[in-house]
């Protein structure tokens, strides 16, 4: 048998495609986002249960793979914070694009889900929040633990820690083409439209996935990817730009400037400490 360390991409690949195998039945089967309860969680909660299994058997504790006991509520606030401060020139620079073409209207705050009558619409019950909020929460605690602990904390035992950013960072790019595939699916957009949002997700997904890993890198825990994650999620899900011509008609500027200052700051950070790590070893030698 092929020592753990040696089958690395193997374990992966392996427990990567039983947790896209549930998103696929959740999505196209349960499609529990398309009920009234707005979130595709059955299949996260199924893969925070694969990520506990796969630890077990590789024999990481939870604060290997970030799950520290330190520093939690501060690591959280810092990401919270972070990621909200991000997108306060994002949505900026998004009405004042909406403004300049006359079409703004206001901001609003909602939650884009199914009502108890089955059709979509702007749910601004406490309920619906609340799902919102519990769905998030399930969400970033599953794709953090999983790609950037797990798939992270197994690629390094072959792998240096870029490498192993970089692999399982594309591997999460690739877990959002399910959204735009099932739309392909189901008739709503043409080839042409699925190929565009494909790419446009896996590419913008990959990236803010290695901005997360290199926070978790520097500050020795999952807590403030999770915070700036939750963050992202929520707010991209609840404050809205209503225009006279629909609601985030101009969201890609939005995510766009937002995720570019995001990484920007992510990275010089990563660099500066780097280049500290390096001077403080060279005074050691």
């Amino acid at each position: 048998m092929l020592h753990k360390k040696e089958r690395v991409i193997l374990v992966v690949i392996l427990i990567y495609v039983l947790c896209f195998v549930f998103r696929v039945l959740e999505y196209f089967i349960l499609r529990t986002d398309e009920t009234f309860l707005g979130e595709a969680f059955v299949h996260k909660l199924t893969g925070i249960i694969i990520l506990f299994i796969a630890a077990k058997y590789y024999d990481f504790k939870l604060e290997k793979i970030g799950f520290a006991q330190n520093k939690i509520r501060y690591n959280l606030l810092r990401g919270f914070v972070f990621g909200l401060n991000v997108f306060v020139p994002a949505y900026l620079a998004e009405i004042s694009v909406a403004v300049m073409q006359g079409k703004f209207e206001t901001l609003d705050l909602y939650v884009s889900a199914y009502s108890l009558n089955g059709t979509i619409g702007n749910q601004t019950g406490l309920f619906f929040f609340v799902i919102c909020l519990v769905g998030n929460m399930i969400n970033v605690i599953m794709e953090e633990g999983v790609f950037r602990g797990l798939f992270q904390k197994i690629f390094e035992k072959k792998y240096s820690f870029i490498i192993s950013a970089v692999i399982a960072s594309g591997l999460f790019g690739l877990w959002h083409i399910m959204s735009p595939f099932r739309s392909f699916y189901d008739g709503t957009i043409s080839c042409k439209g699925f190929a565009a949002n494909a790419v446009l997700l896996v590419f913008t997904s990959s990236f803010v996935g290695f901005k997360f890993a290199l926070m978790t890198k520097l500050t020795g825990s999952l807590y403030m990817a999770m915070g700036d994650h939750f963050i992202n999620n929520l707010i991209t899900n609840m404050l809205h730009v209503v225009t006279s011509t629909g609601a985030d008609e101009f969201m890609v500027i939005r995510i766009a400037i937002a995720q570019t200052i995001s990484f920007a700051a992510i990275l010089v950070w990563y660099i500066f400490a780097q280049c500290k790590q390096s001077q403080i070893s060279k005074l050691k030698n």
